[in-house]
């Protein structure tokens, strides 16, 4: 099946099975990888995005993210039309990813009293709580993200002024998971670089509805800022790509 729709809900649901799994394997009490710490968060996460967006890339594009879709909607390298479907298909598919780290962490769960660690899980938390700061932040990481999956996914100009495409085939993911590696290291400190409306809001639901012993809050009051704060960044990017005329998506 060929469907950019399957394409982006099974790209999405390996990047959050494997990206919200290390969280698990790091936070959860009694596991192999516990207090693992954040270069083992960033690293599996990378390699999750480049997982997820291999599987998707030929059937969807590998979007993966309602941000970047957006993005790449207002730079002028995806169709408006189609965006609703791929945000459905990206929600989806992040709940599921966050439904299959609950199985796969089944007994850990109850091995674990921190109730704020269970919610690390599936979706993340500011360090410092400031509505604003913690906003800017996740404008600041999502617009690298998009302003660079732009740039790697778009044209360059050679000197004799003749537009050549960058290729996004397998060796095109490659830098895109070094992009979210960095962010990761260098931005994610103050919230947990969020950058994906989908990887925070699906999975917060799942937590909201899963059964999970002694899991506390889902802490709504938190949950708009990694949503709102990706897509005014990515929006910011792909006005900025257009503004510079850089290259035709």
């Amino acid at each position: 099946m060929t469907s950019p729709f399957v394409g982006e809900l099974i790209g999405t649901m390996l990047l959050i099975l494997l990206g919200d799994g290390v969280v698990a394997n790091v936070v959860l009490g009694k596991t192999k990888g516990n207090s693992g710490g954040w270069i083992v968060i960033t690293t599996a996460w990378a390699l999750a995005v480049f997982v997820g967006a291999y599987a998707s890339a030929v059937v969807s594009g590998a979007h993966l993210n309602p941000a970047v879709t957006i993005g790449l909607a207002v730079g002028g390298g995806f169709s408006w039309g189609d965006v609703p479907m791929y945000i459905i298909a990206q929600m989806i598919g992040a709940f599921i990813g966050a439904v299959l780290v609950w199985l796969a962490y089944f007994q850990h769960w109850g091995a674990t009293p921190d109730p704020g660690a269970k919610l690390a899980v599936f979706s993340t938390g500011p360090a410092i709580r400031n509505t604003v700061w913690n906003l800017v932040t996740e404008i600041i990481g999502t617009f690298v993200l998009m302003f660079g999956i732009l740039a790697i996914r778009g044209t360059v100009m050679d000197p004799d002024g003749t537009a050549t495409a960058v290729n996004m085939g397998a060796l095109g993911i490659i830098p895109v998971a070094f992009l979210v590696w960095a962010i990761g290291l260098s931005l994610g400190g103050p919230t947990g670089y969020a950058i994906n409306p989908a990887r925070d809001l699906g999975p917060r639901i799942a937590h909201f509805l899963l059964p999970i012993p002694g899991k506390g809050s889902s802490d709504w009051g938190y949950s708009w800022i990694p949503v709102v704060g990706p897509i005014i960044g990515a929006v910011i990017a792909g006005v900025l790509w257009n503004v510079l005329g850089w290259g035709a998506l």
